[in-house]
């Protein structure tokens, strides 16, 4: 009797990979919307639910933990089965996190309008909200190393150390900054308080970006570049000296987002130094990512998904030498509370995090769908330049408007007076609102251009046919 050969699941793959897609356009439009909002405050329509103060926490968690967090999941789920040769672990329990995720997502959609909210920066969904969040990342835990536990191999393969260290942190941090007491469903109280709660937010924060933005998507660089330029990492001892690196730093550089505040001085300088430290083993990271092109440098004219890959690596450079630079105290005294702060973020988020998952999916779903390629490469290409164009539209604005703000701000007369009131500010600062919506606009475009492709390229397969687990042998040869 022949047995049937062990496939691996890609269903799950394929429900997080369209839900990417879905929540990157729903993050990214309601961004456009609140960024028109600051250039035609009425667009609120003086309707609770549409204001600023309620709209935009809801655009930071739709493109964090729904576009970003759909990402990760779809790519570790993917990666884990195809490095370790084995199915994915308990498929009921992967089936939960995607139901799962997705509960979380609708009840932040539904919560943040109404203004149900902690108050903290990227921890604002309240305490019933935070718990199924726990659940469900206990559930992708057990499945993600459970799966690695019954590997046929015994390397584990470094993009999982990155993966495996971004479930873990992320498990650490929600737990420890969301202790509170709940008085009601939709309110509790921080059981910290003063500086300590700041303290306690910042440290996860910071580590938000560190781990759910920066060590995942680290994990996808170092299986999708090499898988997509079909060429071996450039070099895998720097890989593992950037991930003990980058671990070690990482969780010491949140008070960098506190300085000249009430926090002591000891723990400002603390921070400020880490965050310095932390530039050589980013940059080694990038830089390993980059030369493994070595060889291959021709392939980025023909292949626009590697383009999307290797820009990405590149803003991510951008923005981890500009965040240890801003995290300088006399730089942070002009930086601090203006739009290069803004400027800064979205350098990573659209430019790294974005452009990273975006060739990640255009990589990941042909094969997950029995196709040799997406439908259309020529639309792939217009998508990447749509999104660079509205990339740098939108952080030059910023910067620009950023830096006019610092020194606007901090300006004086001979006789110690303001040269500049706060409503001058911002009239200087108007039209760059406009530039940063326009980059925006654009990189809606571009997205919907991809959801496009990505449902004729659905619509090609017809007849979807199980992956066989390759055994690590034959794997190798087949590389």
């Amino acid at each position: 009797m022949q047995t049937q050969p062990e496939t691996y699941n890609d269903k799950i793959v394929r429900q997080f990979t369209a839900m990417t897609v879905v929540w990157g356009i729903v993050g990214m439009a309601v961004g456009v919307f609140i960024a028109a909002q600051l250039y035609w405050p009425s667009l609120n329509f003086d309707i609770p639910w549409l204001s600023y103060g309620r709209l935009r926490p809801l655009h930071t968690n739709a493109v964090i933990f729904a576009f970003g967090g759909c990402a990760l999941f779809a790519t570790s789920y993917y990666v884990v089965q195809r490095t370790c040769h084995v199915r994915l672990a308990f498929s009921k329990l992967a089936a939960f996190t995607f139901w799962g995720w997705q509960a979380v997502i609708v009840a932040a959609a539904i919560t943040l309008p109404m203004g149900l909210t902690q108050g903290k920066e990227y921890a604002e969904l309240e305490w019933p909200i935070d718990i199924l969040i726990t659940v469900v990342w206990v559930a992708y835990a057990v499945v993600f190393f459970g799966t690695i536990a019954k590997r046929r191999v015994k390397h584990i393969y470094v993009a999982n150390w990155f993966y495996g260290a971004f479930i873990i942190t992320i498990a650490l941090l929600h737990i420890v900054n969301n202790m509170a007491m709940p008085v009601g469903l939709g309110k509790s109280y921080s059981l910290y308080t003063g500086a300590v709660d700041a303290m306690a937010q910042w440290w996860y924060g910071h580590n938000a970006v560190g781990f759910f933005l920066t060590a995942g998507f680290l994990g996808m660089m170092y299986y999708f570049v090499p898988k997509q330029a079909n060429r071996p990492v450039y070099s895998y001892r720097l890989s593992i000296v950037h991930f003990w690196a980058l671990i070690a730093v990482y969780m010491w550089a949140g008070p960098h987002h506190l300085q000249y505040t009430a926090l002591p001085d000891w723990a400002q300088s603390l921070g400020m130094a880490f965050s310095l430290v932390l530039l050589a083993p980013s940059w080694g990271g990038a830089i390993n990512g980059i030369l493994t092109l070595s060889g291959a440098w021709d392939k980025l004219r023909t292949d626009p998904i590697l383009k999307f890959l290797i820009v990405a690596v590149s803003f991510y450079m951008i923005a981890t030498f500009e965040g240890p630079m801003m995290s300088i105290k006399t730089v942070n005294s002009l930086s601090h509370y203006t739009d290069w702060t803004i400027g800064h973020v979205h350098a990573g988020a659209l430019g790294w995090v974005a452009m990273i998952s975006i060739g990640a999916v255009y990589s990941m779903l042909p094969r997950l769908l029995g196709q040799k390629q997406m439908y259309s490469v020529k639309a792939i290409d217009t998508h990447f330049w749509l999104h660079t164009i509205g990339v740098v539209f939108y952080i030059a604005s910023m910067w620009i408007a950023g830096v006019m703000q610092g020194l606007m701000w901090r300006a004086t007369n001979p006789d110690g007076t303001l040269t500049y009131s706060f409503v001058e500010a911002l009239n200087a600062t108007y039209p760059y609102y406009l530039g940063r919506l326009a980059g925006g606009l654009i990189v809606l475009a571009g997205m919907l251009l991809m959801a496009w492709n990505v449902i004729r390229t659905w619509q090609l397969a017809r007849d979807l046919v199980p992956t066989p687990v390759l055994p690590p042998d034959v794997a190798s040869a087949h590389a």
